[in-house]
């Protein structure tokens, strides 16, 4: 997900929905960092948070698309908004099972 924003922001979104891009684009790497390195109960911290930031970034889409967010509205024609609905669908469900697996490693130590 951080790879498309920043793909897009390279590619000429520029202004307001060029920062939050690329604010989001430096978040999903240190996030992404965080989920291979860190172990324990970091490890499930960072899960919860990364689960929340891509949830966050698909409803921040998916309102986009609808009613508008911060004076922008989106189409489903725009670059790659298909592929990152896609993409963000599939990472929700990945960071929440990987929050899952993380916290029943959690309780079990």
């Amino acid at each position: 997900m951080g790879a498309i924003h920043l793909y897009l922001v390279l590619n000429g979104v520029g202004g307001v929905l060029g920062v939050l891009f690329a604010l989001n684009a430096v978040g999903a790497l240190v996030l992404a960092i965080a989920l291979v390195v860190l172990r324990r109960r970091p490890l499930l911290v960072a899960s919860v948070l990364s689960l929340l930031f891509m949830v966050g970034t698909l409803l921040a889409l998916l309102l986009a698309l609808t009613v508008g967010l911060f004076g922008i509205r989106e189409t489903l024609t725009f670059q790659l908004v298909p592929t990152t609905l896609v993409v963000e669908s599939i990472g929700t469900i990945v960071l929440g099972v990987t929050t899952a697996l993380a916290f029943r490693m959690q309780r079990r130590a």
